[in-house]
């Protein structure tokens, strides 16, 4: 049975991994037959954000680990633990998470770098040529991964497109359910909740992205 890791940032869309997208990724390897195994890099949070009033919390601070683990059922594992050869796949949700706690893009855009244990995890995958799902925000550190003519999508927006070309990527625009496979790279990304209206939209090219994966690999 093939086995997917999913590399989550915290808990909440606004300053960690977005649930929905989190959920659906896991159910959607489920449903394709696959196990899956989530990490999360043993880190601070950028900030912690009140999802009911969108407000900092300057005076509080939270484990992007110890916050996966409210997702993944306390089944998740230290992104530094990683070993390779266990997995043949790897899966990333969005939220803010992505660009605030797994990279800086978030504040700084096109001169951002990922945190390192983060680059460490993804890049072992890149390096034995394993597929791996870029989900909403995630896709912008692609270019960084990948190098100079790397494909992927964050949707529309004409700002984080910019950015993404600017740090060497060839952004390609896409609708809420479609999906952009890089084949030289084994990259596919999709836009989920940088486009969806609903739950129901995210799904769509969620479950799209995670088949694609899967049928990427060896």
């Amino acid at each position: 049975m093939k086995k997917i890791a999913v590399l989550l940032s915290g808990c909440g869309v606004f300053d960690g991994t977005e649930v929905h997208e989190a959920v659906l990724s896991l159910l959607a390897i489920t449903r394709a037959g696959a196990q899956y195994q989530c990490f999360a890099p043993d880190i601070n949070q950028m900030h912690v954000v009140n999802h009911l009033t969108g407000e900092v919390n300057t005076e509080e601070t939270r484990n992007v680990l110890v916050e996966s683990a409210r997702i993944a059922r306390g089944e998740v594992l230290n992104a530094s633990n990683l070993v390779v050869n266990d997995y043949d796949g790897l899966v990333i949700p969005g939220g803010f998470g992505a660009a605030k706690n797994l990279s800086n893009f978030a504040t700084t855009g096109s001169n951002c770098h990922i945190n390192p244990i983060v680059e460490n995890f993804i890049r072992d995958f890149a390096n034995v040529r394993k597929p791996v799902g870029f989900v909403c925000i995630s896709p912008v550190m692609i270019p960084q991964i990948y190098g100079q003519g790397a494909t992927g999508t964050i949707g529309n927006d004409n700002d984080t497109a910019q950015a993404f070309n600017e740090m060497g990527g060839k952004h390609q625009f896409a609708k809420v359910d479609d999906i952009v496979v890089d084949e030289e790279h084994k990259v596919v990304s999709t836009p989920a909740y940088m486009l969806a209206t609903s739950i129901l939209e995210a799904h769509v090219g969620i479950e799209k992205l995670v088949n694609k994966v899967i049928e990427m690999m060896d």
